[in-house]
């Protein structure tokens, strides 16, 4: 699923990094933009996951909000870094540094969900049954079933648990119009990054050859257009950052500083939490 197995674009034994050896080897063609990086364009839109990453622990750290959400944040950053190496590569180690952070960021957004209130109620054991899942969950997929599809079925499932969850949380909340408006648009924008990243990530398997075809016509640089995967990175990555900026904001509900708070919004994109700011009178 979702795997091109084989690149005729250029000879293997001539690869910076050596054999490919990941379990998957995606649409674009290896080594075409550069001899030094495999996949150029599915490495580069990494970069994605990295800048939002940093903007969302900025905002954590400036404002003293809690360590679990700056630990989102900084997971979501080792994401970008583990799949721009990956890419970069096409390494089975590298791979692995690509899937298994995508997981424990889910479980640290999960546990943020249930440790939403101020100090900690279940204590320890909490933290323990996540990381223990996680655990074994890497084992099984390191040692006996090294299937991507494993991986997404235990991904996906996690993000499904670690949504309904946080909208739970979010149901037992009495919020006003500002910060219901606030929730809205960021859970909204959260999922139409996710979906429409998952759906360009469809379109580049099942239509590789074609697009091939295409970026050859048209060449560079208008061929990076055509990289499907690199916008499955820019567009989950968009998705990703808009979800765990849901859940923090839903935290800091839960702590009552809604109405300390809001989201503006660079470029008209990019959302950040930020404190209101009063309006001068006269």
């Amino acid at each position: 699923m979702g795997m091109i197995l084989g690149d005729d674009a250029r000879d293997p034994t001539t690869y910076f990094w050596g054999d490919v050896t990941a379990t998957l080897d995606w649409c674009e063609e290896n080594y075409l933009v550069s001899e030094y990086i495999a996949e150029f364009w599915n490495s580069i839109t990494n970069g994605t996951f990295i800048i939002l990453a940093c903007l969302g622990a900025y905002t954590t750290i400036k404002y003293r909000h809690s360590k679990r959400m700056l630990l989102c944040y900084i997971a979501m950053m080792f994401v970008g870094v583990g799949s721009l190496w990956f890419h970069a590569t096409l390494k089975y180690t590298t791979q692995l540094l690509d899937e298994l952070p995508m997981l424990y960021l889910t479980g640290l957004a999960l546990y943020a969900t249930i440790e939403v209130k101020r100090g900690i109620k279940y204590g320890i054991k909490v933290p323990i049954a996540i990381a223990t899942c996680l655990v074994l969950f890497s084992v099984v997929y390191i040692q006996w079933l090294q299937s991507p599809v494993f991986h997404q079925v235990i991904f996906a499932s996690t993000v499904l648990v670690t949504f309904i969850n946080a909208a739970n949380r979010k149901m037992q909340l009495l919020l006003s119009e500002a910060s219901q408006k606030i929730l809205r648009r960021a859970v909204t924008r959260g999922c139409v990054g996710m979906l429409g990243g998952f759906f360009v990530w469809n379109l580049d398997n099942i239509f590789c050859h074609q697009l091939r075809t295409y970026r050859s016509y048209v060449g560079a640089p208008w061929d990076a257009v055509l990289q499907l995967h690199g916008w499955w990175h820019i567009l989950t990555a968009y998705g990703c950052y808009c979800l765990i900026l849901w859940i923090h904001f839903i935290r800091i509900a839960w702590l009552g500083h809604d109405h300390l708070f809001t989201v503006k919004f660079h470029l008209g994109l990019v959302p950040q939490i930020t404190l209101i700011t009063p309006k001068k009178t006269n």
